[in-house]
């Protein structure tokens, strides 16, 4: 954010709110609908009405380098939108479409109870409990529905009626939409006070409460932070993230689709489409659905990954040009899809690189597929599944041919043994698409590939589903040709999908803790592997001994299975049908660790690294509070 220019200035809260009016202050087309509940405004007006600060708001000057498609505050007049802003509001939306809404629009509110109920309401401030020190600000905050009247008993009875001025003036119930015209309000309120015969009785209160609650308004001054107009694209995208902590963060789809916006284009209709079109997060979410699945393996492809795969063939478009033109070295623009990218991606790359995208991403989840990785759940990096689409959109066709797609298994593999898509992959995902490829063709083997090494022990420390390397093993043992205890059945999808297959202890959590095995040891990948629900239903706590006879005398709903195919099926998983036979835990461990390594060894095209030498750290599987706990110390 070098070179950013700021200015931090009081402004006047009437004359922000007037700005929203009048459309010189509008919001950029990225901002969210205003969705703030009837609590949170009583609780905002409360703390203005008491001079307490409600925090700054932050504003973009237009006609700079950023440019975002404005749209007016909700709420503001027609007329509003003719205007061409002179900044835009990047931070305090609720709070300032809430005091817009309340004061200034003169209409009544359209917001949400605390019940989420949709509602209409006007806002009053009961001006004899805002001068009661002993009764809470908030509680003098009153609404009230679109008709002005609080009814009670199933609407039988009325609590509080205002729905005239006159009784607003007999109950003292100043209505916010009057906030900034207290002479107009002052003048009518003389006037039928003074028919009524109560003015000298009302006018004190009416003296204190000009001084104690309406000057509060009329003198409120908001600190504004004013973003130049010369603030870069990444700079607003990174303020914003920072700034709006209490609402969904900002990514570079939304700043992306503002600025498409300004230029006719929706990029959001793309995404998410419309009534009348399956928009593409859809149709990738569908694509290679299971039958009684609502989604497929894509259904986690976020917009951003998307554009992200788009702006590596735009950024490697525009180095290819840069080296025709004679530039080298670190003159060559970098292949990137990182944030900045994204936010550089021109509308017209956009649309020459998006339908070759789109196919790219479809081919992804065939490829996938093959590999016997069938859910988001099972998907061993999320992240991975961009570069493996850029790829697959690049070559195209050639995928399918033995060779390309022999590299191609062994190239994702890699990256998963390697586990090198789990953080920071930015520099990954653009290296992975311009070196594969090139390996494709005959070139050097990609550096996923080339300075990946799976460490043999590794094996005994992946547990959970939280270890994309743990997936791997479960996804290439199915890929092998696994079969079910039970059913002896392969594990394709129909398979997958209709038996239920998960990831399984073979020798049951209860029998090891009897034994007082360590969770440790019996909990890795090691002792697990695919099964159907109803084999592991079968398994339940017994020892391997007990459930496997069970399996060959079968019962009412399980014809019994001969000993020679259980151990077929037994060994199909990698595991030695004597020791598992015999209860031998420890030595079915040592076979098993063996047995998986030498699998794991074939997918990634090398040898593993059987060592001594301990890799620094230790492994953590557990989500984030379990860490935050074990971290923590305890206070003295």
């Amino acid at each position: 954010m070098a070179g950013t220019s700021f200015k931090t200035n009081p402004y006047d809260l009437r004359e922000i709110l007037q700005s929203c009016q009048r459309g010189t202050l509008q919001l950029p087309d990225f901002q969210r609908s205003w969705v703030w509940d009837e609590d949170r405004i009583k609780s905002l007006i409360a703390s203005v009405s008491r001079a307490y600060p409600v925090g700054a708001l932050m504003t973009l000057d237009t006609g700079g380098e950023v440019e975002f498609k404005p749209r007016p505050i909700e709420g503001a007049p027609a007329a509003a939108k003719e205007v061409s802003p002179s900044s835009l509001l990047l931070d305090g939306q609720q709070r300032l479409t809430s005091l817009y809404q309340v004061t200034i629009r003169n209409a009544v509110v359209e917001t949400v109870t605390t019940r989420r109920k949709r509602v209409k309401r006007w806002f009053y401030v009961d001006i004899r409990q805002s001068l009661d020190p002993s009764i809470d600000r908030e509680s003098a905050i009153v609404g009230v529905p679109e008709d002005r009247i609080i009814r009670e008993n199933f609407a039988k009875d009325i609590v509080l009626d205002l729905s005239t001025r006159e009784a607003e003036f007999d109950l003292l119930m100043y209505p916010l939409t009057m906030i900034f015209s207290w002479d107009d309000w002052q003048k009518q309120f003389i006037e039928h006070s003074m028919k009524k015969g109560d003015f000298a009785e009302k006018w004190e209160i009416i003296k204190r409460f000009k001084e104690e609650v309406i000057d509060n308004f009329t003198r409120y001054q908001v600190p504004v932070i004013a973003l130049g107009k010369e603030t870069p694209k990444e700079a607003v995208c990174v303020v914003f993230e920072k700034v709006n902590t209490g609402g969904k963060p900002l990514d570079a789809f939304e700043l992306v689709t503002a600025m498409y916006a300004a230029r006719g284009h929706e990029l959001r209709k793309d995404w998410y489409g419309d009534e009348t079109t399956k928009g593409r997060h859809r149709r990738l979410a569908e694509t290679l659905r299971a039958p009684g699945e609502e989604t497929g393996i894509l259904a986690n492809v976020a917009n951003t990954d998307f554009l992200q795969a788009v702006s590596l063939f735009y950024t490697r478009e525009r180095r290819l040009l840069a080296e025709k033109a004679g530039r080298f070295g670190n003159e060559l623009p970098p292949v990137t899809g990182n944030r900045q990218a994204l936010l550089g991606l021109p509308l017209d790359a956009y649309k020459k690189y998006e339908a070759q995208v789109e196919s790219g991403f479809s081919r992804a989840a065939r490829f996938l597929y093959m590999q016997h990785i069938y859910r988001v759940a099972d998907l061993p990096y999320q992240s991975q599944i961009v570069p493996l689409a850029a790829i697959l959109a690049d070559i195209g066709d050639a995928w399918e041919h033995e060779a390309n797609r022999a590299k191609l298994v062994r190239w994702y593999w890699n990256g998963v043994f390697g586990e090198l898509y789990g953080s920071a992959v930015d520099t990954r995902i653009a290296r992975d698409f311009m070196e594969t490829p090139a390996w494709l063709k005959g070139g050097p083997e990609p550096s996923t590939v080339s300075e990946t090494i799976f460490r043999a022990d590794r094996l005994k420390t992946m547990r959970t589903r939280l270890s994309a390397a743990y997936k791997g093993v479960s996804a290439l043992l199915m890929k092998e040709g696994a079969e079910d205890f039970r059913s002896g059945q392969g594990f394709d999808h129909t398979v997958f999908f209709g038996e239920n297959v998960d990831i399984h202890h073979i020798f049951p959590q209860a029998w090891c803790r009897a034994k007082n095995i360590s969770r440790d040891t019996f909990d890795s990948i090691i002792n697990k592997t695919p099964l159907s629900y109803r084999t592991n239903r079968i398994i339940g706590g017994d020892a391997p001994s007990a459930y496997l006879a069970q399996l060959e005398r079968g019962n009412p709903t399980t014809p019994a299975i001969a000993p020679e195919n259980l151990d077929q099926y037994l060994r199909s998983h990698l595991i030695d049908p004597v020791l598992l036979r015999a209860n031998s835990f420890d030595e079915f461990m040592a076979d098993r660790q063996a047995r998986l390594l030498r699998l794991i060894e074939q997918a990634m095209g090398k040898g593993a690294y059987h060592g001594d030498v301990p890799e620094e750290g230790a492994e953590e599987e557990r989500d984030e509070d379990g860490v935050e706990t074990e971290m923590t110390i305890a206070a003295e």
